[in-house]
């Protein structure tokens, strides 16, 4: 497609990286119109940084413990962000509450991906819960982060049945499938300029999104 832009990301993570493996490969295959140039993790050591360096990715550990509080943590993460340049930041997996001064550095740039139909279960252990709950529909999202806690505008949803024998384990294995798929079309309506992020509205093809779009609807 004419006017597809080639997007820098940079994606933070707390653990495995499953959804940063997903967009390597998306990347490396040519599917995705992006290409990774740094993994920044939290928390040293973990599986997800190894898979950046093994694609020859800069693989960065930012250890949250080492700072007094919440704003030094995130200034010198911002730092360390800022020197690729990047058109998005990723969050997959990051498993640290932000404040304002960070989301309002990377407004209309910073993208999550929370495992649940939000607003329904923010928070953890959305698979559990969901079951709990009796629903008989769950799924992921992707959203623009702001200060509020899994609660910035919404982008786009994936749906999978909850099955009456399943476990948190079953079903958080059927979400992930669709969470690949799901970053990576947020990702590709970025770069086309077809998506964007307008005050608090989120704007598809040139309107106002009243509802997330529904990854059904495109593939």
């Amino acid at each position: 497609m004419n006017g597809i832009r080639k997007l820098r990301l940079v994606v933070l993570i707390s653990g495995r990286g499953s959804n940063l493996q997903a967009l390597l490969d998306q990347s490396a295959s040519g599917e995705l119109s992006a290409e990774v140039a740094a993994v920044i993790s939290n928390q040293p050591g973990v599986y997800g940084l190894e898979r950046a360096r093994q694609a020859g990715v800069p693989a960065l550990e930012l250890d949250h413990r080492r700072f007094a509080d919440r704003p030094g943590f995130e200034a010198v993460l911002i730092e360390l962000i800022d020197r690729y340049s990047p058109d998005l930041v990723i969050l997959a997996g990051f498993m640290r509450v932000l404040t304002a001064g960070f989301t309002e550095h990377y407004r209309g740039r910073l993208l999550n991906i929370h495992p649940s139909l939000l607003p329904k279960f923010r928070g953890l252990h959305t698979h559990e819960r969901a079951i709990a709950a009796g629903e008989t529909e769950h799924g992921a999202t992707i959203h623009f982060v702001t200060a509020e806690l899994d609660g910035g505008p919404l982008i786009v949803q994936a749906r999978v049945p909850v099955l009456p024998d399943d476990d948190p384990d079953h079903l958080a294995a059927r979400v992930l499938e669709q969470e690949h798929r799901l970053y990576s079309q947020a990702i590709r309506w970025l770069a086309e300029g077809r998506l964007k992020l307008d005050v608090e509205r989120v704007w598809f093809d040139g309107e106002p999104l009243r509802e997330p779009l529904q990854l059904a609807d495109f593939v």
